[in-house]
């Protein structure tokens, strides 16, 4: 009797084992870590200069202000909206610091202006889709003529290339007595203050129900207005702080800054598993495809891969990213119904 028990026991450790694996195995997060591993792997054997620690860091330069967008993007669409304005803001708050460098401003008064113009842009489009409104992808089609526009119609072919000295640390320094890039660790410590908020808070859980129904979190009481209103405005205010670490890098503004960015940053947003129709998705997914297609590009480019490649290995990566969990909740919806199927034929056969 007592062996019948131990025998069950360990059958069902064994079957609640093999299903935790199964759930683990099936979970995007975990299938954009691997591949993440395996690009390591490839470029390794492929250039002796991939895995160079220092390499490694320096590659992070050009990927982290496009991953800092990517951060408040995942509010955005997971409450069921979009916003394709951010890099016209960027362009926006980059002529702004650049400007007002021209006339003898200092390093943080520039890093001032820089997040005030991305925070007063996203507002400008928060309020226009709260209060007026107009559907957001309109709203942000707009300004992301009217924020670039600006830059162009006054600076046109010319470009502002004075910085103080300080302002460079931003976007070219590193953390004292380390190769690790200021912008990189900056990266990850506003993904861990986001991931909080998206899986620790209230505000949180409000965006995903906001994201899969707005009407019925308004009729339990969610102020879905506010909550879409600050999702732009921090869309904003990122893009400002995205402004300031390119702009000190590259130490120079011009009209065509950031160009095309609104789209990378959708991309590793969708990549990260986040549902383009709201509602669904995680911080960990969305970090885990910034490394991976940064890194990505960075081996690519060391293999002397052209732009063009690179361009269409991201929308490859994307329709992937939009084909592949569709399979895994068909397998799963497969999987479940033939488990119910024997179920109930058992159930039958018993009795």
């Amino acid at each position: 009797m007592n062996d019948k028990l131990v025998r069950k026991d360990r059958l069902i450790n064994e079957t609640t084992l093999r299903m935790r694996l199964e759930r683990t195995a099936s979970r995007w997060e975990f299938i954009l870590f691997l591949t993440l591993i395996g690009v390591f792997v490839f470029f390794s054997f492929i250039s002796p200069y991939f895995l160079d620690y220092f390499n490694l860091m320096n590659a992070s330069f050009s990927f982290v202000e496009k991953s800092i967008l990517a951060l408040p993007m995942i509010f955005v669409i997971l409450s069921g909206d979009i916003d394709i304005s951010v890099a016209s803001t960027m362009a926006l708050s980059s002529f702004v610091m650049g400007n007002a460098a021209s006339k003898g401003a200092g390093a943080g008064a520039l890093v001032l202006l820089g997040l005030a113009t991305g925070l007063a842009a996203g507002m400008f489009n928060g309020i226009l889709v709260t209060k007026v409104k107009i559907p957001a992808i309109a709203v942000t089609l707009a300004t992301l003529s009217v924020f670039r526009g600006i830059s162009q119609a006054i600076l046109r072919d010319n470009a502002y290339t004075v910085y103080p000295e300080k302002f460079a640390y931003f976007g070219q320094g590193y953390i004292p007595g380390t190769v690790i890039p200021f912008g990189f660790v900056f990266y990850f410590f506003l993904a861990i203050v986001i991931g909080f908020v998206l899986h620790g808070t209230t505000y949180g859980r409000k965006l995903y129900a906001i994201g899969n129904s707005a009407s019925a979190s308004r009729f339990t009481g969610i102020e879905v207005d506010r909550i879409r209103f600050i999702n732009f405005t921090l869309n904003g205010l990122f893009a400002g702080i995205a402004a300031v670490l390119l702009t000190s890098r590259i130490g120079s503004t011009r009209p065509n800054i950031a160009n095309g960015w609104e789209l990378e940053a959708i991309t590793l947003v969708v990549l990260g598993g986040v549902a383009i129709t709201g509602g669904k998705g995680n911080i960990f997914g969305v970090v885990i495809a910034s490394l991976l297609v940064g890194y990505l590009k960075f081996g690519m480019a060391l293999v002397s891969l052209s732009a063009k490649v690179m361009v269409i290995t991201t929308g490859t990566l994307l329709i992937v990213a939009v084909l592949i969990p569709k399979m895994l909740e068909a397998v799963k919806a497969q999987r479940k119904l033939h488990s119910q199927r024997s179920e109930l034929m058992a159930g039958r056969k018993a009795s």
